[in-house]
């Protein structure tokens, strides 16, 4: 299918029906799943992503091409970029009513801060803060004066609890929930709905890059290292029975982007299956094998 190809997406309860959304980091992962989500919800969407601009137009083509989905290679770190990417949504489809800040990145994976390197810190929060900051910001050029919309920002339960992942990591995402709710106090005035969305651990990109030695090994070892870490996310996930997926993630950020949720704002909206509200150290409610 062509880039150009106009014929409608399937749609499934048109829960963003005649919405324009914009999607950083929206080429893969979680992003993604997002981006699918919301064409077949109804809406229209363009895509800010560093990905290689081959997989974001494929991407675009197969959510219905041109008409319904545009790609827009930029970089959430650079203000101009994320500037041209909001004025380019609005030329493209007439306004913006959804900012989701997805775009992020883990850092190394260092558990010994005195070999933490500084600049390896600052491009985490150069990433997952200064760019959703970015997105906010531009985003509200064009929601204020409307008077509405709905910002939404991916965080991690890393922001809810300590230990969870690396301190540029963990620090950068309980900023995003610090930035979300001082937001939302602000833009509240003008009708507008900030909010950000924990997941727990899911086996995306992101995971990966914390070993990104395994990404240069053989396709046996990482296919082996991928079903190590959904197993070991299941294990110490504290719902059992379910397994979360990107798509999971996707439904609570469409939750938050659609008319459903129009009171709810300044909100962190924790997708983790009770993980952050159970102490795992004590254990009690787990079965007794004796």
């Amino acid at each position: 299918m062509s880039s150009s190809t106009s014929a409608s997406p399937p749609s499934l309860s048109g829960r963003l029906e005649g919405k324009v959304a914009l999607i950083t980091g929206g080429a893969s992962g979680i992003g993604e799943s997002i981006a699918r989500l919301f064409i077949k919800e109804g809406s229209k969407i363009c895509i800010i992503d560093t990905e290689d601009s081959s997989i974001g137009k494929t991407l675009c083509a197969d959510l219905g091409g041109d008409a319904h989905a545009q790609y827009i290679h930029g970089d959430v770190t650079i203000e101009r970029d994320v500037q041209q990417a909001v004025d380019l949504t609005v030329a493209k489809f007439g306004g913006l009513d959804v900012m989701v800040n997805n775009a992020g990145i883990s850092g190394p994976n260092i558990t010994d801060i005195r070999e933490y390197n500084m600049t390896d810190f600052n491009k985490v929060f150069d990433v997952n803060v200064n760019g959703v900051f970015l997105g906010i910001k531009h985003a509200a050029r064009i929601m204020i004066p409307r008077r509405k919309g709905s910002i939404i920002s991916i965080a991690s339960v890393a922001s809810k609890v300590g230990g969870l992942g690396s301190h540029g990591y963990a620090g950068s995402k309980h900023a995003v929930v610090g930035l979300t709710k001082n937001v939302a106090a602000e833009m509240g005035q003008h009708g507008v709905r900030v909010n950000c969305v924990s997941p727990y651990a899911i086996p995306t990109k992101l995971l990966f890059d914390y070993r990104p030695d395994l990404l240069n090994s053989s396709t046996e070892v990482l296919e082996d290292y991928k079903t190590a870490l959904i197993k070991f996310t299941e294990t110490c996930a504290n719902l059992k029975g379910v397994s979360l997926s990107s798509k999971d993630v996707a439904q609570a950020v469409l939750f938050l982007a659609c008319d459903e949720s129009k009171y709810v704002s300044g909100l962190n909206l924790t997708v983790d299956g009770g993980f952050t509200s159970v102490n795992h150290t004590l254990q009690h409610f787990i079965p007794s094998h004796n």
